[in-house]
Order: C-alpha cells, then sequence, then structure tokens
C-alpha cells in the first residue's frame, strides 16, 4: 500500500541524459533506441529519453485495476517482457508496440531476465514460478513456499538461484526444472525475510534483507553470510529491499528503517535510502523519508545502469489524484531532482541496454478511491 503523503510542488530541473559505457555498448550493440513517439499497447508501459520529464503516449488508456509489476530488458534485441496483473506481454521492436503473449499464474509476479529470449517469472513472498522462453510459459515448481528473490548466471543459461524466505538459497542447473538447497540460511530461524537481491553479474554475490536483523551478504552462493552493518544507530533495522548497481556491483542501494529511530512524529521515523560500497556489508544513510522526497516500505530502486552515484526511484498514490514523482539521487553531489507524471504509481523501471538514456516504465492504473 502507498503512504500518502503532501503534495510538494517543484519545477522540475534540468537533468542530463545518461550516455552508455563503452562496456554497455560493446555488449548490446544490437539493441537500437525506440523510434516511436507513441507506444501501440494497452498503456501499461511507456518510456521516457528525459528521466520522466515527459513520456511516450501510448495508443490504449490502461484501466483500472491494471499493475505492471514485472519488466525487463532481455539479451535478445530490440526484446521486452512486462506482466499486467496475470498478462504477459512481449515487445520486439525497443519497446514501440506490445503484444499479448501468454497467461502467468499470478497476477503480482515479477521478472528476472536470463539469456537470449529467457526470463522467469516469480511471485514475491508467494510460491508460483514460471520460465518463459520467447512467448512459451513453462510453469515450474518453487522449492520454497514463500520466494523473495530469484537471479540468473550469464554465464551459463540453465542456472538459476532462488531464495526462499526461510534466508536459504535454492540451485537450479537444468533451468528451474529441480533445485538443490545450497549453504546456510542468511538469518537465524523464525527471522522473517523481506528480500534477497541478486548480483546480475554474478549470482555467487546476493543481499538479503529482514525484519529487525537487517541486511546480510554472501560472495560464496550462500555457502557463507555476513552480517550488514551501518543500518541503525541502536541494534535493530528493517531492511525491505535493495538494488546492486550493474555500473558496479560493489555499490548496493537499500530501503529500510533504523528501529532505534522509529518513532511517530520523528521526522523520518527511521525511514532512510542507504547506500553500500563493499557490495553490502556495511550500508550507509544517504537519505531521509521527508514531505520532499517521500520514502514508503515498498520504494522501487533503480541504479542507473552506467553511473554507480545515480539511483533512480519513485513516490506515487491515487489518494486525491496526486499521481507520481520520479526522483533521481546523485550520491556524489547529494543532489535531488524530480519529475512528476499523472500515473497512480510506476511498478518497474528498465533501461535500454545500449541507450540507457531510454527508460522504460511499467505503470499502474489503481482507479478513483471511494
Amino acid at each position: 500500500m502507498k503512504r500518502a503523503g503532501t503534495a510538494v510542488i517543484t519545477a522540475a530541473a534540468a537533468l542530463a541524459l545518461v550516455q552508455p559505457s563503452a562496456a554497455t555498448a560493446a555488449t548490446s550493440t544490437a539493441w537500437t533506441a525506440p523510434t516511436c513517439n507513441r507506444v501501440v499497447g494497452d498503456g501499461a508501459v511507456t518510456f521516457t529519453t528525459d528521466l520522466g520529464a515527459s513520456l511516450a503516449g501510448t495508443t490504449g488508456t490502461l484501466k483500472p485495476v491494471s499493475y505492471t509489476h514485472g519488466l525487463v530488458a532481455l539479451g535478445a534485441p530490440d526484446t521486452l517482457l512486462a506482466t499486467r496483473n496475470s498478462e504477459l506481454q512481449r515487445s520486439t521492436d525497443a519497446g514501440c508496440s506490445w503484444t499479448r503473449a501468454g497467461s502467468l499464474g499470478s497476477t503480482s509476479a515479477r521478472l528476472t531476465a536470463g539469456s537470449g529470449t529467457r526470463a522467469f517469472a516469480w511471485e514475491p513472498n508467494g510460491g508460483y514460478l514460471a520460465r518463459i522462453d520467447g512467448s512459451t510459459v513453462t510453469p515450474l515448481t518453487s522449492p520454497a513456499a514463500s520466494i523473495v528473490g530469484v537471479g540468473t548466471d550469464p554465464a551459463d543459461p540453465n542456472h538459476v538461484r532462488l531464495a526462499g524466505n526461510d534466508g536459504r538459497l535454492y540451485d537450479s542447473r537444468n533451468a528451474g526444472a529441480t533445485w538443490t538447497a545450497t549453504g546456510t540460511p542468511a538469518f537465524p530461524a523464525g527471522t522473517g525475510v523481506y528480500s534477497v537481491t541478486f548480483d546480475a553479474a554474478d549470482p555467487n554475490h546476493a543481499v538479503a534483507g529482514a525484519m529487525v536483523r537487517g541486511g546480510a551478504v554472501t560472495t560464496d552462493g550462500g555457502a557463507t553470510w555476513t552480517a550488514s552493518t551501518g543500518l541503525t544507530s541502536g541494534t535493530s533495522a528493517n531492511l525491505f529491499a535493495t538494488a546492486v548497481s550493474p555500473a558496479n556491483p560493489q555499490v548496493v542501494y537499500g530501503i529500510g528503517i533504523d528501529l532505534a529511530e522509529s518513532v511517530p512524529g520523528s521526522g523520518s521515523e527511521g525511514r532512510h535510502l542507504y547506500r553500500s560500497t563493499d557490495g553490502g556489508r556495511t550500508f550507509a544513510k544517504v537519505l531521509d523519508d521527508t514531505a520532499e522526497h517521500k520514502l514508503t516500505n515498498s520504494t522501487l530502486l533503480a541504479p542507473s545502469p552506467t553511473d554507480p552515484n545515480v539511483l533512480h526511484f519513485e513516490y506515487g498514490t491515487y489518494f486525491m489524484g496526486y499521481g507520481t514523482d520520479l526522483f533521481r539521487l546523485d550520491t556524489a553531489t547529494g543532489t535531488v531532482t524530480k519529475t512528476h507524471n499523472a500515473f497512480d504509481g510506476v511498478s518497474a523501471i528498465a533501461f535500454n541496454p545500449a541507450h540507457p538514456s531510454v527508460m522504460y516504465l511499467g505503470v499502474e492504473e489503481a482507479g478513483t478511491p471511494s
């Protein structure tokens, strides 16, 4: 549930477009930038080339109640997948048009990209799991009743890792057909685990977030875990979600609450954006929850694919027709810039692999509140 806040009206700052790094461009030359000004589809996905100052129009108007929780750019040229409720959608022209590709067994599935046209669909805090190859959806049996993360291996398209809400990792070498429990749980038994985020470049590197116990990191595929520090000024913290920077995997962003500061009326009430520069071992607070840049327990984190100092995040709500703020935090300068749109929320963000100034947005239409 989004947290409603007081509207703050600011002028959108002039934002410099992100340029692809040499490494990104070298591995993504087959991808092109979208050549359209209007997206053909039902309105679930749009894109921006100016960090949200303007969005491409869509031929369809998104109908309530619709959520686009899954959105990924694939290794296959110009190919993206998205989920709108339980529908799988596909684009093969860099996001200019979207067509129905299949049905999923979950209305809230996320997507993890694999190699080529492969991806995995999974339900956070649920057991739904499927492999997607092109437009073929193959249901899989999850090794955990409740999934909190899925990662793939760029070196092996059949190697998949999954995290259960007990903090344990599971390994598959046959694209999810069978699974083996690996290593040890990230936290002691009984700990509520919110999420496990895998490094897209190295599935051995993962960061877990939990209730009260904060975070933990592994670099050996779950064989051992190291407790994260810096999340609290006291003894406990909630770490809801993390995101590993594609530009530098040693940089990890997180959203959480310092429970030592979680007192009603205390300003941020302990809610912060955090940043780590050592892969998730130690974190530092980089932004507080304020009226100007609102944070929630479910704030979407989208690190820049080219600049490890930059994080994109959002705040959206249908309450009183507020719409959505897209934020860009530059941790090198401490600067936060904001653009605004009329959607009820942005549920997912992806970047064009060869033209990362193109940001794809999966949007929400919650309807008018009663």
